[in-house]
């Protein structure tokens, strides 16, 4: 009570933050007639100074008043649009590294064209981020008026671009794209061999749109680049005819709000013997089990037409918050085949991962990230904790007047939908648009044969018509459409009341200005005759798991003050309801008293129903943060092995980091065979000389003799300088620039291929790591020390192959500098040795030794060796 009185006397935290922008949008207000004064050659040349005065020490913060009024200036010139007060505050916030969250046809493209601008000014460039290659293409096309009109470059970054256009567009000043596009061109730049091939440059600044659906809803499944395992696809067919025959309860069970299926006893022993083995868990049978729980996977909690669609014998998986599909994206672990397996459509080869990163991790790296959206404050918690974003919410710039009724709940589905046609039935005789939303493509189907039965024009969009999506969900506001959409197909394009009359006017073949105005004229007519009807109306068919989507739908109507309405009818059969509504909502149902086609709204429903979803919305969140929390594991080690690449492609000398893989490992040899704590007689020379030969391709011949008097320290000391010896030899034979490519190429090589096994052992790490919770150990502790360990016996491997490789290279006399390149068609021949292995002994365990790489215990501060160790 006592908050509610002091919210409304002050104002709330985010009104009271909006407040303190005024004096800005006072100022650019201020600036519009003297920027409205100058010639189209001026407010070009503004740029030129702008970006003199930053060169000379202003900030983008003293720039921003004038900048925004220049581009609102240029707005208004090429694109006929004005920029609202309450744009340009989207536009500060945007700027600051936050959220700005505006309602639906507030105009959030056109507000980020003001922090773009001002920010590419630097010179660094600037990404805008969107959900799909249509909208990346629209917006750079046309925004980009705006840029172009002011000097600035423009480039989209799309499926399809190769090496060549993608750098262009990444060098442009500002660069539209999709996510997966930009984290995609991240991992593949850390996979390139040639520095000139690399195409993103620095991560400077991020603006995402549908911030909520990029950062949150496809946070869950991480970015990866995968190529062929050498792995057979029969088990595949072969456990995909058992599971049918598996009895649901007796032979498995599912948890569906987990998402799990798993066999019972009963069930695991008739697998065994519809597939002949003895013991499934045997070790020796791991990889059938893996098999048989990815089918039953597969078969029971995957649903065709709702978690994914069959095209052209093609298994293609349906986004579950956007309805769009995702060709190019294959789920992994093997579950991808077993789909194609239940489907009997080609099975493809299991791929390997190659690069793999979250989309956390990607959008954490750049300098300063912000996003904009119409739903983000109730995920408000988790932009904070996971990427600390801060949402402000945008007053909007007229009154918010659509009407959201409250639900409708039924006892089945089949009244609900009953009554669902019913109510579109009657606004579509009235002539008032409706907005049909589903959860899923089979829904929409189903409830289009129904329409279509009844006699009633509609369209249907889905996942199957998503070359067709923005130009449908533009018209889906002409009198009496009836559009049919899951929840957020089309997202991003406005639907206008009357339909979209420019896109009607811009398909006229060289349209004279009468017929232009005829459009416009019979276009304003129907808008008219839209209003009077009561504007678009949202029919939800379902409630989705998350507030949030629900509102996205809502949001589609009332744009910009126009009238509008929204319901969802529910029943109690619905996913949600069923499955994380518990037994409270059907206790309220029967205490109400309900008979058939019977409806009910009530508020503790509408409560119980807000609870579901809050239950499902932290359940996802938990998702989220348990694959980012094993993902930074897996972050740290990437960020140690890419910018060893990126030294490496800078073209950095490399010789020194070689050197000092030689000294670690002529220290290694020597203290593994020649124990300081025991008399030289007593080593063992025969292993001492074998591994020198093993890792650096000469033989020492050293005997007890030629080692009397000597320590362990000193024995490394021997085989370092012979090793550097033998290296500068070898070097000698071509020019010193050659080898040091030859160096580059040799390493980039050993650390992707080694790297790849280390992504594949980690993957295995973490199938299994869940066990460990059996044995009282904390899951995640395990991973993170077990994966350190791996990733340390990985970079160790690194430095032997890279050593070993380099001193087994026969160098073959060529003009073409491209045959030291260790590649398939190089002259390279590796001879003697088996280049490295694990077969070797453990080095010896030495109390407070000081590694001749270590930092010297004098504090000068200088490597051991370079320092007290040379003496």
């Amino acid at each position: 009570m006592i908050l509610d009185f002091l919210t409304k006397v002050f104002g709330s935290k985010n009104e009271r933050e909006i407040r303190k922008f005024q004096p800005i949008i006072d100022r650019i207000n201020g600036l519009e007639t003297q920027i409205r004064s100058l010639t189209d050659e001026d407010l070009k040349n503004q740029t030129a100074l702008f970006r003199t005065r930053i060169e000379n020490g202003e900030s983008l913060d003293d720039l921003l008043p004038e900048a925004f009024a220049t581009v609102r200036e240029a707005s208004v010139r090429t694109l006929k649009m004005r920029h609202y007060d309450v744009q340009l505050i989207g536009g500060i916030v945007l700027h600051r590294g936050k959220i700005s969250e505006m309602k639906t046809g507030e105009g959030k493209t056109l507000v980020s064209t003001l922090p773009a601008y001002l920010n590419a000014l630097t010179g660094r460039g600037v990404h805008i981020v969107t959900v799909n290659d249509y909208l990346a293409t629209r917006d750079a096309e046309w925004m980009g008026r705006i840029y172009r009109f002011l000097g600035l470059s423009v480039g989209t970054i799309v499926h399809g671009l190769n090496d060549d256009e993608r750098k262009a567009a990444y060098g442009a000043d500002i660069a539209y794209g999709t996510n997966n596009e930009f984290g995609f061109d991240y991992l593949r730049d850390n996979m390139k061999y040639d520095r000139k091939s690399l195409v993103q440059r620095e991560l400077n600044f991020a603006i995402v749109d549908e911030v909520d659906s990029i950062l949150i809803d496809e946070a869950r499944t991480p970015l990866i680049i995968s190529g062929p395992a050498e792995k057979s696809t029969h088990l595949y067919y072969q456990v995909n005819g058992v599971i049918p025959k598996l009895v649901r309860e007796t032979d498995y069970t599912i948890d569906e709000k987990a998402r799990t299926s798993v066999l019972t006893e009963e069930g695991v022993a008739r697998a065994e013997e519809m597939l002949g083995v003895e013991n499934i868990f045997d070790p020796k049978h791991i990889d059938l089990l893996h098999h048989v729980n990815q089918a039953l996977k597969a078969h029971t909690l995957f649903k065709r037409d709702v978690d994914y669609i069959v095209k052209d014998g093609e298994v293609l998986i349906v986004d579950e918050f956007t309805g769009r599909l995702m060709p190019g994206r294959r789920y992994s672990e093997g579950l991808h085949q077993a789909l194609e397996a239940k489907e009997n459509v080609n099975i493809e080869n299991e791929n390997q991962t190659l690069a793999t990163i979250t989309f956390q991790n990607y959008f954490r790296m750049y300098d300063k990230l912000s996003g904009m959206t119409g739903t983000a404050d109730t995920e408000s918690a988790e932009f904070k904790k996971i990427y600390d974003l801060d949402v402000m919410v945008i007053p909007t710039n007229k009154p918010m007047s659509r009407e959201d009724f409250p639900d409708v709940i039924y006892k089945t589905r089949r009244e609900k939908f009953d009554a669902v046609i019913r109510e579109i039935a009657e606004l579509h005789k009235r002539g008032q648009p409706v907005l049909v939303g589903t959860i899923s493509i089979d829904v929409s189907e189903d409830l289009g044969k129904k329409l279509k039965r009844r006699g009633i024009a509609h369209t249907v969009l889905n996942a199957k018509h998503h070359a067709h999506e923005a130009e449908i969900v533009a018209e889906a506001g002409r009198p009496g459409a009836v559009t049919i959409a899951t929840n957020m197909a089309g997202r991003g394009t406005d639907i206008i009341l009357g339909g979209n009359w420019e896109a009607e006017a811009a398909k006229l073949k060289e349209p004279t200005a009468e017929q232009v105005e005829s459009v416009e004229r019979e276009w304003q007519k129907r808008h008219d005759a839209v209003i009077a009807a009561g504007g678009l109306h949202i029919l939800g068919t379902e409630r989705h798991e998350s507030r949030r989507i629900d509102n996205q739908l809502r949001g589609r109507s009332g744009r910009q003050g126009d009238p509008g309405s929204s319901r969802f009818y529910l029943a109690l059969e619905d996913d949600l309801l069923r499955i994380f509504g518990g037994e409270r909502i059907t206790g309220i149902m029967e205490k109400l008293g309900m008979e058939e086609g019977e409806p009910i709204e009530h508020n503790l429903i509408s409560r119980a129903i807000e609870n579901a979803q809050t239950k499902v919305e932290g359940h996802n969140f938990d998702i989220r943060k348990h694959l980012l929390e094993y993902d930074d594991v897996m972050n740290q080690q990437r960020e140690v092995i890419y910018e060893q690449r990126r030294e490496a492609l800078r073209g950095e000398n490399l010789k020194p980091a070689i050197e000092d893989m030689m000294s670690d490992k002529a220290e290694e040899i020597a203290f593994t065979f020649a124990d300081e704590k025991l008399l030289p007689e007593d080593w063992d020379i025969s292993g001492l000389n074998d591994a020198i030969f093993k890792q650096f391709n000469f033989r020492m011949e050293l005997d007890t003799d030629a080692l009397e008097g000597v320590n362990t320290e000193v024995l490394a000391e021997r085989i370092y300088d012979r090793a550097t010896a033998v290296y500068n030899e070898k070097e000698a034979e071509v020019s010193a620039s050659d080898f040091r490519e030859l160096e580059r190429y040799v390493m980039l090589q050993t650390v992707d291929n080694l790297w790849k096994d280390h992504l594949l052992s980690m993957d295995h790490l973490k199938e299994g790591i869940g066990l460990r919770g059996y044995a009282q150990q904390n899951p995640l502790l395990v991973y993170k020390k077990e994966g350190f360990e791996m990733f340390n016996s990985m970079i160790g491997r690194v430095k032997e192959e890279t050593l070993s490789i380099l001193f087994r290279i026969e160098i073959v006399k060529s003009d073409d500098v491209d045959s030291l390149k260790p590649s398939e068609e190089q002259n390279l021949v590796f001879s003697g040795g088996d280049g490295g292995g694990e077969s070797r002994r453990q080095p010896v365990r030495r109390a407070q030794k000081v590694g001749r790489n270590d930092p010297c215990p004098c504090g000068s501060g200088k490597k051991y060796k370079k320092c007290c160790g040379n003496k």
